[in-house]
């Protein structure tokens, strides 16, 4: 990323990205929401997506964009959970599949990572 702004949009994309995806194409994303969360698993995909929409909201405007920054890694964190069990369910399945769900849970560490730079660039820049 060449710049603040430029980083922060970047992660602003992402998590719209993301938040979209779920709305459009939640039977993709209900069978990895933990059986532990209550009620239906649409309602958490559904739930997920509104909040990546918010979040990258947040993180696209610069007055929000620090509290942006530390919701985005919250939500990070929040949802490795459902990235664990993506892996666990797909580890039989084929090369691809299982890349795709073991790939998924490194990729949360720099995703933490660059939201709270965002962040905290954003403190710093006051």
């Amino acid at each position: 990323m060449t710049s603040r702004r430029g980083e922060a949009l970047a992660l602003a994309g992402l998590l719209a990205a993301a938040g979209v995806t779920h709305l459009a194409r939640p039977r993709f994303y209900d069978p990895i929401v933990p059986r532990r969360l209550p009620g239906p698993a649409r309602f958490w995909t559904y739930a997920s997506g509104v909040a990546e929409l918010a979040v990258a909201a947040a993180v696209a405007a610069p007055r929000t964009r620090r509290a942006g920054g530390l919701a985005a890694a919250a939500l990070f964190v929040a949802v490795l959970p459902a990235n664990v069990k993506m892996a666990a369910d797909w580890r039989h399945r084929g090369p691809a599949k299982r890349a795709i769900g073991y790939g998924r849970l490194p990729l949360q560490a720099p995703l933490i990572w660059w939201a709270l730079r965002v962040a905290e660039r954003t403190a710093d820049n006051g």
